[in-house]
């Protein structure tokens, strides 16, 4: 059986006018995450790390912000198609871990609403994701408040083939 590792990148401008959407999840925050789709910068980095790890490239070249269906779509939708082409592929998700870059708001309690999310997207249980939160200590883009990133990292398996 092989194993494949794969790690993802991501960042967004927080602005004014839009919604917060961390891990599928819709956040009461004053601003929100600048992108095509609903911009959710944690989903975005476990799907790169997901492509990477299968040799599949990037999100911008799996799902093109100049394509207009999607537009504003659900991170959590394109996971799922990621998910998809993975199981097609003869790849199975072993595990996900990511971390969240923010200064605010605080994300915690939302932690578990996130993974559970992020799991039932690739058809995989809860107890295979982790995700974590950390702050900047006012540093940089993201410790100004300009912005969030993510980090994640996968691990994937082939399966037995017959």
């Amino acid at each position: 059986m092989g194993f494949r590792v794969g790690q993802g990148y991501d960042v967004h401008r927080l602005v004014e006018g839009r919604r917060l959407i961390l891990g599928g999840v819709e956040i009461p925050f004053a601003k929100g995450l600048l992108g095509h789709s609903d911009a959710d910068v944690l989903t975005h980095a476990v799907i790169d790390s997901l492509l990477g790890a299968a040799g599949l490239g990037d999100i911008g070249q799996a799902f093109p912000d100049s394509n207009p269906y999607y537009k504003n779509i659900s991170s959590l939708r394109l996971l799922w198609e990621v998910g998809q082409y993975l199981t097609k592929g003869g790849w199975n998700v072993e595990n996900v871990d990511a971390t969240v870059v923010a200064e605010a708001p605080k994300l915690l309690v939302l932690r578990d609403e996130m993974e559970g999310n992020i799991a039932a997207s690739l058809g995989i249980p809860a107890y295979m994701v982790n995700v974590k939160f950390r702050t900047e200590e006012g540093l940089g883009f993201t410790g100004a408040g300009d912005g969030m990133a993510a980090h994640a990292v996968c691990l994937i398996s082939e399966r037995n083939r017959q």
